[in-house]
């Protein structure tokens, strides 16, 4: 049991001891109605929140010995690429963010707390982006492999589990809602695409590609890392038994799957390449890709799971929410429209497991919500609770009725971080609050809830 953070959302310290831009630190603040925005330079009338995130770069001991007091077995933290590599081109790494990573995993290890390593959490040199197009550019899988040959060797012997990615899987090129996950996973817009289904099939193409080189090499460096890689997972149901929705329901669930399918099954799929070449894209998968795919399977699948949702059918109206299509009657909804379903956990956990029959990892789950201070500056959010133990008690389910070998479970947001999608800070998920607005401003004094 533990919890997830990143870099991104929690650091700050952008522009500190060597780190160099990441394209995060161009993206402002926005909220449920209005989308966060990706400027091409740091304007001073604009919140950049990765400029502050909640300042872990320099909380971090006070914030772990609190982790430790809730008794947490695990942390998921990221390595931020620019502040290893502040340009992402370089031969050797910024030795100052090394040692700032040293010394987060050290205080873990000292705390009994097993540190376990995202390579990638929508953290690339913005350098990358702008001088080599991002993950559209296949050199930019070299750069990302030299990378993690660094990391890996660097911290060799104390991290045993790592993360090659975080949610690859939402670049979709059949629907323009993910819109907002392509700067979040590229650093590139959306809007300044070519041939758009194209390109984002390539970005995902060479993340999955990316990913299982990043196996394979972590996997020589170290027979004794379990590496994996982790999925943004939506327990999508049918909006009723007719066939047609049925049918339906299965493009929309399936459609997650097809990276986790090249990752464990050492072949990209056949099913994905007919679909792209009915969409007019073409990828091309060369021989080394293909050894590549051969030689390196995952340890294990990082499962983030908030919510279930409710395929479209014929005849419904287009929803434009994340993660979110048709609302499910039988679900209470948060305040970001998101159907809490504990059960669509333990759906989830036996769906994958039983697809792939490798271990899963509970990367992240939690509930956003706004919270109140009352009269005493206490937080009552026994709404979180209740989320919690049912879900909780889902996966104990799927553990123990369903046999289902689950290596861990992480909330997102075990203290309070900046929200990747809106960049608000109202949208809290901790167990620990942090005293900060929306605009970063506040004391960032933590407190217990």
């Amino acid at each position: 049991m533990g919890g997830s953070i990143s870099a991104h959302q929690s650091e700050g310290g952008w522009d500190v001891d060597g780190k160099g831009l990441n394209y995060m630190d161009l993206v402002t603040s926005g909220s449920y109605e209005i989308p966060r925005e990706m400027t091409e330079e740091i304007e001073n009338d604009k919140n950049y929140p990765s400029h502050y995130g909640i300042d872990f770069y320099n909380r971090f001991r006070d914030d772990i010995q609190m982790f430790a007091e809730m008794e947490f077995k695990a942390l998921r933290i990221s390595i931020d690429w620019s502040r290893t590599f502040p340009k992402g081109i370089e031969e050797h790494p910024n030795q100052a963010g090394l040692d700032f990573y040293h010394e987060v995993i050290d205080r873990l290890i000292s705390h009994d707390i097993e540190p376990i390593v995202t390579l990638y959490h929508f953290e690339m040199p913005m350098y990358l982006v702008k001088e080599y197009g991002s993950w559209l550019n296949r050199e930019v899988i070299d750069k990302y492999l030299h990378f993690c040959e660094t990391i890996f060797k660097s911290f060799k012997g104390k991290v045993r589990y790592w993360a090659t990615f975080n949610e690859t899987n939402h670049l979709d090129p059949q629907t323009e809602l993910s819109d907002i996950f392509t700067y979040l996973l590229t650093g590139i817009k959306y809007s300044d695409l070519g041939d758009k289904k194209q390109a984002m099939a390539e970005m995902g193409y060479n993340m999955t590609v990316a990913s299982s080189k990043a196996v394979e090499l972590g996997h020589k460096i170290d027979p004794n890392n379990k590496i994996g890689c982790v999925f943004g997972l939506t327990s999508i149901y049918p909006f009723n038994c007719k066939p047609e929705n049925i049918m339906n329901n299965f493009k929309d669930m399936d459609r997650n799957f097809y990276q986790i399918d090249a990752m464990c099954n050492r072949k990209f799929p056949e099913y994905k390449l007919k679909e792209y070449q009915r969409l007019g894209i073409k990828l091309e998968i060369s021989t080394e890709d293909k050894e590549s795919f051969r030689m390196a399977t995952l340890d294990f699948i990082g499962i983030n799971y908030y919510s279930s949702s409710v395929s479209k059918y014929n005849g419904s109206e287009e929803v434009e929410a994340i993660f979110a299509d048709v609302q499910n009657p039988y679900l209470e909804q948060s305040k970001w429209g998101w159907s809490i379903g504990p059960i669509g956990l333990r759906y989830m956990m036996n769906y994958v497991y039983r697809r792939y029959g490798i271990p899963v990892m509970i990367t992240e789950n939690g509930l956003g919500a706004v919270d109140e201070l009352d009269s005493e500056r206490n937080i009552h959010d026994d709404y979180r609770v209740e989320y919690f133990k049912q879900h909780i008690t889902e996966m104990k389910k799927a553990i123990i009725e369903d046999g289902v070998d689950c290596l861990g479970y992480l909330t997102w947001g075990p203290i309070d971080v900046i929200s990747a999608t809106t960049g608000e800070m109202r949208k809290r998920y901790g167990f620990i609050y942090v005293n900060q607005d929306n605009s970063g401003n506040g004391s960032r004094r933590r407190k217990k809830r």
